[in-house]
């Protein structure tokens, strides 16, 4: 581990060593957040090659904070808990709307600043369409994660429609849910989908185009290291000796970061409105 990271923490462990008016950390350290993707082990292997890289091309600690869920990932970043976080659109856009959280830069996936939710099904599934999953099981992740409602409404199928859906927190439970056969279908980020297509999983329906998963910077942090941390994002790509280890590490889909602005947004707050 390079010794400018110094711990990762988890859960709330960090809010019993500060109070909650506080500021994340020392003016020589960065607290690094995140929404609960996967399961915490997952998460830290994939998030704790980037806070070393960032913490080598920023010459400062970077303390990796996992949260337990999207709803806590918000919170940590709005209350000053986390400098910077990685966040799903919907996420950012209520970190946004309730702290003043602002965009550093966003994913770029196979070559798009943009992705995509995927319904999938078991390998086997007799399945074709989102028509078919009507009387049918279908899991959701993370309760909060509006948008992947809002993907599946408009693939052409009703939520009322379905036989039942449920709330499973983490993208590898759905995964095991749909081969175990548990439910008949679920929603996958587009790089879950393609890490799992072909072993178990076959995508039934990709959503259009959507602004990304985001880095964002909690309101106040320094517009100075603001601009080094955007830097660092993006000139970091997987053929970069120096950044390659920690973006593939983050997403061995991801080709890199982009630009952004909160306008980019504006197309998820639309689709969210009607789940509000």
């Amino acid at each position: 581990m390079n010794n400018r990271t110094t711990r990762c923490l988890l859960g709330g462990v960090l809010g019993l060593l500060l109070p909650l008016t506080a500021q994340a950390t020392a003016d020589d350290e960065l607290v690094f957040g995140s929404v609960a993707m996967d399961i915490p082990a997952q998460m830290l292997s994939r998030l704790e090659p980037f806070t070393e890289y960032l913490a080598g091309t920023l010459e400062r600690d970077v303390n990796l904070r996992l949260s337990s869920s999207m709803p806590d990932a918000i919170r940590e970043i709005v209350e000053g808990r986390s400098d910077i976080a990685y966040l799903t659109p919907v996420a950012y856009i209520r970190a946004n709307q309730r702290g003043g959280v602002e965009p550093l830069a966003r994913t770029i996936t196979k070559g798009e600043d943009s992705f995509r939710l995927m319904i999938v099904v078991a390998e086997d599934s007799p399945l074709q369409s989102p028509e078919e999953l009507a009387g049918k099981r279908f899991a959701f992740g993370d309760e909060a994660a509006l948008l992947q409602r809002a993907a599946v409404v408009d693939s052409g199928i009703e939520l009322a429609d379905l036989g039942a859906y449920h709330f499973l927190g983490h993208y590898d439970n759905i995964v095991r849910g749909v081969i175990s056969g548990d439910f008949d279908a679920g929603i996958l980020k587009d790089t879950a989908a393609y890490r799992w297509e072909g072993n178990g999983i076959r995508i039934l329906h990709a959503s259009p185009a959507l602004p990304p998963y985001v880095i964002a910077a909690r309101a106040g942090l320094d517009p100075a290291l603001q601009d080094r941390i955007r830097a660092a994002l993006l000139t970091a790509s997987p053929d970069d000796p120096a950044s390659g280890p920690a973006m593939r590490a983050l997403d061995e889909n991801y080709d890199g970061f982009a630009p952004v602005s909160d306008a980019d947004y504006d197309v998820v707050r639309g689709l969210i409105a009607p789940f509000d």
